[in-house]
């Protein structure tokens, strides 16, 4: 009966670590294959948007250094 038990134990056991995941994939399973860009219909707009977000940045920043210039006169007494 001891016997019965063990190999049952054992068979656990081996069915347990057969399941277990490794611990990192193969690089063919996390990362898919490249593949050079296609030219689409929506090139035109996201470039236009694309300059669209830098133009926002630069405004942004010059709206941040137009706010820190009033504050400075403020607190000059200027």
């Amino acid at each position: 009966m001891k016997l019965v038990a063990t190999m049952c134990c054992v068979g656990i056991v081996f069915t347990l670590g057969a399941c277990s995941r490794s611990k990192e994939p193969a690089v063919s399973e996390t990362t898919p294959p490249t593949r050079p860009a296609e030219k689409t219909v929506f090139d035109t707009q996201l470039k236009a948007l694309d300059k669209a977000k830098a133009v926002q940045g630069v405004v942004d920043q010059q709206k941040v250094d137009a706010d820190r210039k009033v504050k400075e006169q403020e607190e000059g007494g200027g």
